[in-house]
């Protein structure tokens, strides 16, 4: 609400922004009494984590020096007619990593968990082998090859071994 607010003080300049921006879901921020500029208020919807998973699209590099710092927060903008998603900021790589690291079993426990399935017999066995699925394959070989030409004995004449054949003529 805040930045069609900003738009349409902007006035006729901007008037083929705001259509755009009047396409688009309108989302209720905390400051619909009294709208504050647009940056001002996308920053604030996109606190405490990015909850509503929220993309900025934006020209405005003083907000999306801002929204960089921010971990999870996609970036959109516009180079020559093309919306173009920045790659993920430093900031939000270092956060997806810091979650997988928390993610990941520690070794001792992994050791642990292997020495109580054995004790439970639950531990794969070496001895067992999966059977290999059978996969379809080409075709036969032995199929592929070219045609082997009858030899002529030396008694007989080629023409006369070849019996003339009538072309089948086929009814549409």
């Amino acid at each position: 609400r805040c930045v069609l607010k900003e738009l349409e003080s902007l006035g006729k300049a901007l008037y083929g922004a705001k259509l755009i921006a009047q396409r688009f879901e309108v989302r209720n921020c905390s400051h619909h009494k009294d709208p504050v500029s647009g940056s001002v208020c996308l920053l604030s919807m996109i606190e405490e984590g990015n909850p509503h998973h929220f993309f900025i699209a934006t020209q405005d590099q003083d907000l999306a020096n801002k929204v960089k710092k921010k971990a999870g927060v996609p970036l959109l903008f516009i180079i020559q007619n093309t919306m173009v998603l920045d790659k993920p900021s430093p900031k939000s790589l270092a956060f997806v990593q810091k979650l997988q690291m928390n993610e990941l079993v520690p070794e001792h426990q992994k050791q642990s968990i292997v020495q109580l399935k054995e004790k439970e017999g639950l531990a794969k066995q070496e001895g067992e082998k999966r059977r290999k699925r059978k996969r379809a394959g080409g075709p036969n070989p032995l199929s592929c090859l070219k045609k082997k030409k009858k030899k002529t004995q030396e008694g007989q004449e080629p023409s006369a071994e070849k019996k003339k054949r009538r072309k089948r003529k086929r009814n549409r």
